[in-house]
């Protein structure tokens, strides 16, 4: 779709502060300038924590979790509930119990307030409850997966240029209502804008969820799950091995939305991290920092 037909519809959300007007790999490029709590290698709710193990250790696990591997080091998630202070990895090293310990450091969210006009998706009746408990059992299911390593590229790439329009980490009010914070990036772009994939994956769930609309969930092994959401078109099957860069789906305007847009969420070990954080630590340990 040509961009001059790109509007970003009405009502917009209201935000306690300017709207981000920039783009992820904008982002990714800024989060050099950060200051060092939100760099690569510290800790931090909605963090990625690295790690370098020593050598030979083994069954490394994260609050009971196993961990990402690459390049030899260990790629934590650390959930956005994470307690302040000391926090441990576990691991085996010739056959005996040990234990990493690092800090996890405060970072604070701004606020953001949401005004819906559809109700339901702010208070669902309690048909609609059951529905949205069926569909979180299944999600938490698919963001536990724990499957075995596969080859990916060396860089996670960006799956649709927009406008982000909010930030991941925000503490969420619908309708004046708090709910939990956002777990991912909103990227605005006209309905029908297509949607790639970031790095070569399996999908594991393509279906139409209460809250997110159509999405779409694609394991990149290890626990590394990246979820797409909100979209007009499934582009791909469930089951089915995708590579970098193909289409996976459309920009839409389904689920809880106040306009067409895509929610990218980015999972490590079964916690949601901050998709910006996560591509570039990906790129700097697997030797493609830029």
């Amino acid at each position: 779709m040509p961009s001059s037909l790109f509007s970003i519809p009405l009502p917009l959300p209201r935000y306690q502060g300017t709207w981000p007007n920039l783009n992820l790999r904008a982002l990714v490029a800024l989060a050099l300038l950060l200051p060092s709590w939100a760099l690569a290698g510290d800790a931090f709710p909605g963090g990625v924590y690295p790690w370098q193990p020593p050598e030979g250790a083994e069954q490394i696990t994260f609050r009971n979790r196993p961990v990402m591997r690459l390049n030899g080091q260990a790629l934590v998630g650390v959930p956005l509930a994470q307690p302040l202070g000391p926090a441990t990895i576990a691991f085996q090293l010739n056959g005996e119990a040990q234990l990493h310990e690092f800090q996890v450091a405060d970072k604070a969210y701004t606020e953001q307030h949401i005004t819906l006009a559809n109700k339901e998706m702010v208070n669902p009746n309690p048909q609609q409850l059951e529905r949205i408990r069926d569909e979180s059992a299944l999600q938490r299911a698919l963001y536990l997966r724990f499957s075995p390593a596969k080859q990916l590229e060396k860089k996670f790439i960006t799956p649709l240029d927009g406008l982000t329009t909010s930030l991941f980490g925000h503490r969420r009010f619908f309708n004046g209502q708090a709910r939990n914070p956002h777990s991912g990036l909103d990227i605005a772009a006209p309905t029908g804008t297509p949607i790639i994939a970031p790095a070569s994956g399996r999908v594991m769930l393509a279906d139409s969820l209460y809250y997110n609309g159509k999405a779409i969930f694609l394991d990149h092994g290890q626990g590394l799950v990246t979820m797409f959401c909100h979209l007009s078109e499934h582009s791909v099957s469930e089951g089915e091995l995708v590579q970098q860069g193909q289409e996976i789906g459309l920009v839409g305007a389904t689920g809880r939305v106040t306009g067409p847009h895509l929610h990218y969420s980015v999972s490590l070990n079964g916690y949601r991290v901050d998709p910006t954080v996560f591509q570039q630590v990906f790129a700097s340990i697997a030797g493609t920092s830029d």
